[in-house]
This record gives C-alpha cells, sequence and structure tokens, in this order.
C-alpha cells in the first residue's frame, strides 16, 4: 500500500486539492441565508465550477507550461494561453447565467463587470497554483533522479572498493597449492576447499547488501587458514570471538582489510617474533573488532605506505556504508599495530 502511494502521489496530490476545493465551494453556496437553496443546484454549480477550473488548470499544466518551460518565451505562452482562457471563462459564465435564472436577469451581479473579474480573478489563482505543483513535481523529480545517480555512483564506487581487496593474497594460495600439488602434500584438498570456499564468498555473497556476521567470521577463518599454512605454522595467531555472529548483519568484506594489513605487514616467515591477536565482541547491535599485530623491525617506508592506501579504501567503505555509525581507532607504536573498530550494526 505504501509503495502504491509513492508511486501514485502526485496523483492523491492533485485529487485531494479539488476534493478540498469542491467542498469548500460546495459549502460556500448551499450555506447562504439570504435565498432559499437547493442542494442539487448547489451541487451542480458546484460540480461546473470544478470542471470550469479544473479545465483551465490542466489546460496550461500540461500543454502551454510544459511548452514555456522548454521554450522560455514568456511573451509567447501568455499570448497563445490568453485565447483557450478566455473562451472557456466565457463559456463559463453563459452556462453558469442559464443555471442561475436563465438568462432573466433577475440576478444582476452574475452580468456585472465585477462578477466577470470575479471569476477571472479566482481562475487565474488557480491555474497559478496547479502551475506552482507542476514545478515542485519537476523540482522533486530532479531530485530524485539526482539522489538516484548519486546512490549508483556511490553503488559503482563501492563496487569498485571491494574489487580491490585481496588479490595479493590469491597469488600467494594459488603459489602455495602449486608447491603442495607438486610435493603431493595432504593438504592439497584441504586448501582448495579453503579456497573454494572463499572464492564462493567473495563473488556470490559479498554482492549482497549485507551479510550474517557468522559468514564474514568464517571467511576471515579461512583467510587465517591458509596464511597460516604459507607461514609453516610457525606463527601464534588468535582468533576469539564473543557474542553470537548469526543474529546481526553486516556489509561484506568490510573487516578483511584489517586482517590482510596485520599478515602483510605484521609477520614473515624470517621473523620469529611475529603475533596477531584479533578478538570480535558482539553486543546487541554493536559489533567491535580488535586487531593487534607485531611490526617487523626496519619495515620498508613502501609497505606502510601500501597500508596506508589500504586504509584509505576500507574508511572510504566505512563513511559509505555505515556514515555516523561507527567509530575506527588505530594506535602505530614502535613494536606493535593496533585497531579497534566498532560498529553500529542497523
Amino acid at each position: 500500500m505504501k509503495k502504491f502511494l509513492q508511486r501514485h502521489r502526485i496523483f492523491f496530490i492533485h485529487f485531494s486539492f479539488w476534493c478540498v476545493y469542491f467542498s469548500f465551494f460546495f459549502y460556500s453556496i448551499s450555506a447562504r441565508h439570504d435565498r432559499d437553496v437547493d442542494l442539487m443546484d448547489s451541487f451542480i454549480n458546484a460540480l461546473l465550477q470544478v470542471v470550469f477550473m479544473v479545465t483551465v488548470s490542466y489546460l496550461n499544466y500540461f500543454y502551454f507550461l510544459p511548452r514555456f518551460l522548454v521554450n522560455q518565451k514568456l511573451g509567447r505562452y501568455l499570448l497563445e494561453y490568453s485565447i483557450p482562457f478566455a473562451l472557456v471563462t466565457t463559456l463559463f459564465i453563459q452556462v453558469k447565467r442559464y443555471l442561475i435564472d436563465g438568462y432573466s436577469y433577475e440576478e444582476h451581479y452574475f452580468y456585472s463587470q465585477r462578477y466577470i473579474v470575479q471569476v477571472s480573478l479566482g481562475a487565474l489563482f488557480i491555474v497559478l497554483f496547479v502551475g506552482m505543483l507542476k514545478f515542485a513535481e519537476d523540482w522533486f523529480e530532479l531530485e530524485a533522479k539526482k539522489k538516484a545517480l548519486e546512490n549508483e555512483k556511490l553503488s559503482a564506487e563501492l563496487r569498485f572498493l571491494k574489487a580491490q581487496i585481496n588479490p595479493h593474497f590469491l597469488f600467494n594460495t594459488l603459489n602455495n597449492l602449486y608447491y603442495l600439488a607438486f610435493t603431493q602434500s595432504p593438504n592439497t584438498t584441504e586448501v582448495i576447499a579453503k579456497l573454494s570456499q572463499m572464492m564462493r564468498y567473495m563473488i556470490y555473497e559479498s554482492n549482497h547488501a549485507k551479510v550474517k556476521l557468522s559468514r564474514e567470521i568464517e571467511y576471515m577463518e579461512n583467510y587465517i587458514s591458509l596464511e597460516k599454512l604459507r607461514l609453516n605454522n610457525e606463527i601464534p595467531i588468535k582468533l576469539e570471538v564473543s557474542g553470537n555472529p548469526d543474529q546481526v548483519m553486516i556489509v561484506p568484506l568490510i573487516l578483511i582489510t584489517f586482517l590482510e594489513n596485520a599478515f602483510k605487514h605484521g609477520v614473515s616467515n624470517n621473523f620469529k617474533d611475529a603475533w596477531i591477536r584479533i578478538r570480535i565482541e558482539i553486543v546487541g547491535d554493536a559489533c567491535t573488532l580488535w586487531v593487534e599485530n607485531s611490526k617487523i623491525p626496519g619495515l620498508a617506508t613502501e609497505a606502510g605506505e601500501k597500508s596506508g592506501i589500504g586504509l584509505q579504501n576500507v574508511q572510504r567503505r566505512l563513511e559509505l556504508s555505515y556514515p555516523e555509525h561507527y567509530q575506527l581507532d588505530i594506535n602505530n607504536e614502535m613494536d606493535h599495530y593496533r585497531v579497534k573498530l566498532k560498529l553500529q550494526l542497523t
């Protein structure tokens, strides 16, 4: 019902206006105390009034005003519209005189110049009012199109940012898979299964606006498992989850960048004191992620710059997906790196 009203809101605005106008005019002529009033005559007069106003208003609304908006020639518009306006007004006045007294001139007011001016000015006022509705409708339509373009632009930007995720990880995993297959390792099938799950999540499920947080955590667990394989299980990596991740939804692939940075710039086979700790806490609709990792001594500036690019991308995604509903704190200490992200998953 709500969608139906939204699709036809312009029609209902106009219909409501004419219902109010008819009711007001019918009441004003049926409530007169200076003469006997026949309700049927009052109804016919009110209906005639509405028909007249609708005719002059929508001649302008549907034909003359759109032409003016295209050509923007005021003089031509006024000249073209004044002719049908005068003809319709004259016809209305003649019909009204016939209904009032059958051209007996008993009702002198309806044959006066004052009545002609009153009818004309009243009609012009209604024409202007309905014309303003046209401008308002065009403005709302323009705003809707502008918002649709902005949403499409934001969606395209989100797709672009998501497309930047994980190319290095995929190459590393394929290299490891090649080595395992070459050495006929029994871990080969497990790696293929985990990689298949991750690719399915990235290609299909990540196209949804939101997924269960449990699916995002499962993706992170598979990522950690494959990285452990690359590191020969020599680096202590701890993941803790508290709360129920099945009860909340999250934008897909929004957390993985922090984990990627931890592995990319915080651990190495040549650095035996490396470590990573990840903790996810769910309380109600709030989700908090902590990622801490060691820092490789003498880490190259270029690596720090690449990490900064990755964080810029994820911050942009957070701004687009959770505006004013996230808090990101980053601490870059001498020997470790810590990220805290709090999301309000509404």
